[in-house]
């Protein structure tokens, strides 16, 4: 499979944005698809995922409330972030998992080439 993260952007605190993840090749519906994001000089870190087949969803503590992830016929999984702050400018990546809940990011496989997320102050 292949995955690739579109959608990133320059944008203000407040401000909101939506991010993409397309798959294509073989994909299977017992995936957990996650983001994750990074900054420079810091581990990846688990942002958001959720489970094609089950439909559940789970997220890291820094965005709960703000940010939503979905899914859509199993092959786009999508991030809407809101309420954007300055601490959350990174590159955005998105992942594939056999491990449900998981959040680490050793779980997950088939890393997309990222996009950057810059919200400024």
């Amino acid at each position: 499979v292949q995955l690739q993260a579109f959608g990133g952007g320059l944008v203000q605190a407040g401000d909101s944005v939506r991010l993409s993840c397309a798959a294509s090749g073989r994909i299977f519906s017992s995936w957990i698809m996650g983001w994750f994001r990074q900054t420079p000089g810091k581990e990846r870190e688990f942002v958001a995922a959720i489970s094609w087949s089950r439909g559940t969803t789970y997220y890291a503590d820094s965005v709960k409330g703000r940010f939503t992830i979905s899914g859509d016929n199993y092959q786009t999984v999508t991030l809407q972030m809101n309420s954007l702050k300055p601490e959350d400018t990174a590159v955005y990546y998105c992942a594939k998992s056999i491990q449900h809940g998981s959040t680490r990011s050793g779980d997950f496989s088939s890393w997309g080439q990222g996009t950057l997320v810059t919200v400024s102050s």
